[in-house]
């Protein structure tokens, strides 16, 4: 195995220095997941921030709401399935356009319907499109960058989601107040487009990439080379015990961060009386903060193993801070200060998002390259189902209460009790033995 330095040392090793000033292309493939990754989420946003006027106009209940939600968790949790088998088995560059091309335009087809059913419907098949954006781009990340770079990769791209949901908020109202609702579909739909062109303009694997130089090919590649080239079966991921605690940490915590997307303009519409016009701000201040908490949560565990942590410290280390942060949103609901309350949240969707940076890559740490996307695909379905039960359990709560108390109980306390669980099924983070005995 090479021995990775960050300056001079004996002949053979690899002065990490000396290789990233010859290239860094691989940030340039870093900023394509990003874009890609912020339309993601511009998307399966716009319906969030437009609830409230929806539900007026439409006439849907808080329940009928939560089936919508649950449509799209449902499709999601469906191509989650299947789409990370799909991607490794056809390459990350046809995989994620053919997501990037489903999403789009169905995203775009929100504007052609006007009842529950219709929105569900139009829900569905977004989510089957957009399953595919996480197994691709971890699969990206796998191939274009070394495992002690990951981490920050990953905190990057994922930063999309952010300012995904901090464009979001800014754009559709505009759109809405001055052309209508179903023009906030159709833009935001449309740019998913764009970046499908440059997608498929710039991608390609690093040793077959015209614009790559040699020192930094060999640096992307300075990771100890997985020489097995054979299929690994979905059932044989289930034998291991880091399949699962990735799968059960996804269950426990990705539903949160759907919560936060899907219902925190109707919180904040009921709690605080803010009407379309009124609730970008604290939305944005919101997202704001979760990008710093998705770079910052990828940077952490990536400076503590540039220290010559261990990967299994560093990981975890990163991810407790971020759980304890989760914790006060509890007081969320209770506080009688709009921005307090912005804050309680906006720190404990910061944590997610470092949480989540974290907890991506421990995929790659765990598993070779082959198998990252199914593996990431199983925990993305694990998520969505989990998001299916919070979106109709949020309905029926607030249905049978009328507060977000009990719901804001749950976010506060997930991402410890998922944390406890994953330190326990794998205490040292090893690498799963799915070749040893091939």
């Amino acid at each position: 195995m090479n021995n990775l330095k960050t300056g001079p040392g004996s002949p053979g090793d690899i002065d990490i220095q000396t290789l990233t000033s010859k290239g860094s292309f691989r940030w340039t493939i870093c900023a394509l997941l990003f874009f890609a990754t912020t339309i993601n989420y511009i998307d399966r946003q716009v319906i969030g921030i437009l609830a409230p006027t929806l539900q007026k106009e439409i006439g849907w209940t808080d329940l009928e709401y939560g089936y919508i939600v649950t449509a799209f968790q449902a499709a999601y949790a469906i191509g989650l399935l299947l789409v990370g088998r799909f991607i490794d088995k056809i390459g990350t560059k046809i995989g994620y356009s053919i997501s990037m091309f489903v999403w789009s335009l169905a995203a775009m087809g929100h504007a052609l319907v006007e009842t529950v059913l219709g929105f569900g419907i139009a829900r569905f098949f977004l989510g089957l499109g957009e399953s595919g954006n996480f197994p691709a781009a971890i699969k990206g990340t796998a191939e274009w960058f070394p495992k002690k770079e990951r981490a920050l990769a990953t905190g990057l791209f994922n930063s999309g989601a952010n300012v995904g949901a901090v464009v979001a908020p800014l754009v559709v109202p505009w759109l809405t107040l001055t052309y209508g609702w179903h023009a906030a579909f159709v833009f935001t739909g449309s740019l998913g487009f764009i970046v499908l062109i440059l997608w498929i303009w710039i991608y390609r694997l690093p040793e077959d990439h015209p614009w790559v130089k040699k020192g930094e090919l060999e640096y992307i590649k300075s990771d100890p080379v997985d020489t097995h080239t054979e299929k690994v079966p979905w059932l044989k991921l289930l034998k291991y015990r880091q399949t699962w605690a990735f799968v059960v940490a996804k269950f426990m915590t990705d539903p949160i961060w759907w919560f936060y997307l899907y219902w925190l303009p109707s919180f904040y519409s009921e709690r605080y009386k803010l009407n379309l016009a009124h609730l970008g701000l604290p939305l944005v201040v919101i997202y704001t903060m979760t990008s710093v908490g998705s770079i910052g949560g990828g940077w952490l565990s990536s400076v503590f193993i540039k220290h010559n942590w261990t990967i299994n410290k560093g990981r975890k280390t990163a991810m407790i801070i971020c759980a304890v942060c989760v914790i006060p949103i509890i007081f969320a609901s209770v506080v009688s200060n709009l921005w307090l309350s912005v804050f309680l949240i906006g720190l404990a969707a910061a944590a997610h998002q470092g949480w989540s940076a974290n907890l991506f890559t421990t995929a790659s740490d765990m598993f070779p390259n082959r198998a990252v996307a199914s593996v990431v695909g199983l925990g993305g379905m694990a998520g969505s189902i989990g998001g299916m039960l919070i979106a109709t359990a949020a309905g029926l709560i607030l249905q049978i209460t009328g507060h977000y108390l009990l719901l804001f109980l749950i976010c506060g306390f997930a991402y410890v009790i998922a944390f406890v669980i994953f330190h326990f099924l794998v205490p040292e983070m090893e690498e799963a033995p799915i070749f040893e005995n091939a």
